[in-house]
């Protein structure tokens, strides 16, 4: 496992330490949002417009329409029939939760982020595959009439896309709210980015209602968070005290939003080239855990990160969820890479696997 650094500059395809650049692949800007200067110019644009923040409640009597265009664009831009923002992904999914609270019984997958728990009893850990049989039959012998499934729609720690194939074998004579948390997929999977409401929602069944929620911090750069669903559940977060109470999210940075959909698609295309070209110059690519178009690529070698590290090259590693766990590692591409940044990068990894 590679040493902490600190720095005191933001990361982007770089990053300096005590005077010293390193080559960066790790944290979540997949689409390298933050360091892109057409996003940055929209930033500036909205500031002009709407100032560095706005504090008043959403249920304040003067409304700034770029509220209800940012979540009419977000059902529209997802599939969903309606969308509901707040300042961050965690709070928008701490509103849903909530505001559910008692409506039903909830049951959790392992590794949930504790943006979606209740307290901390709701903390799951364990196997993702390994819990979905017994969940099935505790769904199924539970005597409530209402469960509340909660996952992630992947693991961006171990690179897995968790895929919904048990979805058909729940039953079909219970009322199941499935919330999914998006955070780590939304900006970069499904068509166009709109992450996976569209995938689970032709999937179904009629006694199954979806909600997304997820962080619109990674992918997209946008300090906001969305939770994606019916209109009734909607409507039931706004008159929540967690819409009246809470500062909204920034309006100058939902306004750039709006303004950089070509912004987003053309970063987009850029990190699936990139992903390629690291998968084609890599020797080994079985010694890494992945799925396809996904930037994240699972390490089994711990070793790596401070080899790397020694070489003038950074990714992610530490120990996770606590300090005495195993350690996480992964190289994480992003759209600021270049080719070139690659191609040294995968000349170091190759060199490694013949260590």
């Amino acid at each position: 496992m590679a040493n902490k650094v600190y720095t005191d500059q933001l990361p982007g395809r770089t990053l300096v330490v005590d005077g010293e650049e390193f080559l960066f692949f790790s944290g979540t800007s997949y689409l390298g949002i933050p360091v892109n200067e057409a996003f940055r110019q929209c930033v500036l644009e909205g500031m002009a417009r709407y100032g560095t923040n706005y504090s008043s409640s959403r249920n304040s009597n003067l409304q700034l329409r770029v509220f209800q265009e940012v979540e009419e664009y977000l059902a529209r831009y997802t599939g969903a029939e309606a969308a509901f923002t707040m300042s961050s992904g965690y709070l928008a999914g701490q509103a849903l939760v909530q505001t559910l609270q008692g409506s039903g019984h909830f049951i959790y997958a392992p590794n949930t982020h504790p943006a979606l728990w209740r307290s901390t009893a709701d903390e799951a850990t364990g196997d993702y595959d390994a819990w979905v049989g017994p969940m099935l039959q505790q769904v199924k012998n539970a005597e409530e009439e209402h469960i509340i499934l909660v996952c992630n729609s992947l693991d961006p720690l171990k690179a897995r896309n968790h895929g919904f194939s048990w979805l058909s074998a729940l039953p079909k004579d219970k009322q199941i709210t499935l919330i999914v948390d998006d955070s780590h997929g939304f900006g970069v999977t499904g068509e166009d980015g709109n992450g996976v409401f569209a995938q689970l929602k032709a999937r179904l069944q009629p006694n199954l209602r979806l909600v997304v929620a997820s962080s619109m911090g990674k992918a997209l750069g946008i300090p906001a968070g969305v939770v994606l669903g019916d209109k009734e559940l909607v409507d039931r977060l706004r008159h929540s005290h967690y819409f009246g109470g809470a500062s909204p999210a920034i309006p100058a940075y939902l306004y750039a939003f709006l303004q950089c959909e070509a912004v987003f698609k053309e970063a987009r295309e850029k990190l699936f080239a990139n992903i390629a070209y690291f998968l084609q110059h890599l020797e080994r690519p079985g010694q890494f855990s992945y799925f396809e178009r996904y930037p994240v690529f699972g390490v089994r070698e711990h070793r790596l990160a401070a080899y790397l590290q020694e070489q003038g090259v950074i990714i992610s590693s530490f120990r996770y969820p606590t300090p005495s766990d195993d350690p996480i590692t992964r190289i994480i591409l992003s759209s600021a890479h270049t080719e070139e940044d690659i191609r040294r990068l995968t000349g170091l990894v190759n060199q490694f696997a013949q260590v």
